[in-house]
């Protein structure tokens, strides 16, 4: 049965600090900045003491940082005590988790203003202990023994596309040049940078120690070459993968009926569907993600829309055969169909179907605790016309984030209305 919810909701305020790395700031820094920018963007100002209660989504602050426990720490640093402060915990899917968390509490009627949050703190692990802790979102009985990292996981999702739609390895490449584009315009991006821009760096670097300077015809020229874009897990490069990000983001949800008192452009949210299936190894399919496709049936069930309804979305790109797949499993495009859409430009902020206009997380960043609710920021700033120059144009007023867990074990969507 598809249940309402027992009242309206609504986003009033929104802030994400800058995604990328950040040396000796740790996590309750960035929260701190996502939440002064969440301060600042209340049309019509608020006592933050208002506020009753938190959701923070981190998935390991424990490991990566050596510090649990962390939601009321994070409720202490922005003076929110004696409010009560939850992580919520769910991979890289935590704060698009907690965000569906902090929407049931007002729907019921339990709270009326509640702060949802996002935050990780990644780079100050090497890399490989980065890989050894994310691999604690995969199966750690039968998936990570077998030698599966996510790159691993995502490039058996990849090659099972490729053999079951004759796609070809340059969809992928499409995809990470295209949010290179959309992140080259987003001043809180990690990588604010066009494939393009890297290219000529590339040849300055070369120029400025006397060596011999590259040539390449064009981007894809670039992307396939194998010495600037090496395969991780073929057939994933370098430039198909996520980075590893420190961030956090902010978000102020109050009941329906209290929206205006904060602002005249509230966004309503009008759909949240949720959705878990097992691990990698235990699915008939390799080409789509099961929880997604349920995770959207449930939130355009409850919006009153469908998938042709949409005017852009922000999904799950931590490599960019996921987020072919995401427009797959949104139905976007039809199974088999989504790289067809990425090679032809259907999913560019020119496209019929704009996709991850910030830039996703292959050029904003990936700090996973804080994904899910970055999504949320950048539809908060398009559908009120505030995304500066990549600013999709037509006052779109229904847009989507897609925000997946692990390979997709967990899966939560959610639908966005400006009326």
């Amino acid at each position: 049965m598809q249940r309402k919810p027992g009242r309206g909701v609504a986003i009033v305020g929104a802030g994400m600090s800058k995604f990328g790395a950040f040396p000796g700031l740790a996590t309750r820094d960035l929260f701190v900045e996502a939440f002064r920018e969440l301060l600042a963007s209340v049309d019509k100002g608020f006592d933050a003491r208002d506020i009753e209660a938190l959701y923070i989504g981190n998935f390991s602050s424990d490991l990566f940082e050596g510090q649990a426990h962390t939601a009321p720490i994070m409720a202490d640093w922005v003076g929110l005590t004696p409010r009560p402060a939850t992580r919520v915990e769910d991979a890289c899917a935590s704060s698009g988790v907690a965000f569906r968390e902090g929407l049931i509490a007002i729907a019921s009627g339990l709270y009326d203003i509640v702060l949802v949050g996002g935050i990780e703190k990644m780079t100050d692990l090497p890399t490989a202990r980065v890989t050894d802790t994310l691999a604690t979102a995969a199966d750690v009985t039968y998936e990570t023994p077998a030698g599966f990292t996510f790159p691993g996981l995502y490039a058996s999702m990849a090659t099972a596309y490729l053999h079951a739609y004759g796609a070809t390895p340059e969809a992928f490449l499409k995809v990470g040049l295209k949010n290179h584009e959309n992140g080259a315009l987003n001043p809180k991006a990690q990588f604010g940078q066009r494939i393009a821009d890297i290219i000529e760096a590339r040849k300055a670097s070369a120029a400025k120690k006397g060596k011999p300077i590259p040539t390449w015809a064009d981007e894809l020229a670039f992307l396939n070459d194998e010495r600037a874009n090496p395969v991780i897990a073929w057939p994933l490069r370098l430039y198909d993968c996520s980075p590893i990000s420190d961030g956090a983001a902010a978000l102020l949800l109050v009941s329906e009926e209290l929206a205006r008192r904060f602002t005249d452009a509230p966004l309503y949210v009008i759909g949240s569907g949720q959705a878990s299936d097992g691990a990698t190894h235990d699915r008939p399919t390799l080409t789509g993600i099961p929880a997604a496709q349920r995770a959207a049936q449930l939130a355009y069930a409850m919006a009153g829309v469908t998938s042709a309804d949409i005017q852009l979305a922000e999904v799950h790109d931590c490599f960019t055969i996921a987020e072919i797949m995401a427009t797959e499993d949104l139905g976007f495009f039809a199974p088999g169909e989504g790289w067809r859409a990425a090679i032809e430009g259907r999913t560019a902020r020119t496209g019929d179907r704009p996709i991850n206009t910030s830039g996703g997380l292959k050029s904003k960043g990936h700090p996973v605790g804080a994904s899910g609710a970055g999504q949320v920021v950048e539809i908060w700033k398009q559908l009120r016309g505030e995304a500066g120059a990549r600013q999709l144009p037509g006052e779109p007023c229904l847009g989507l984030t897609h925000n997946v867990g692990g390979t997709g074990q967990t899966c939560v969507v959610h639908i966005f209305e400006r009326r």
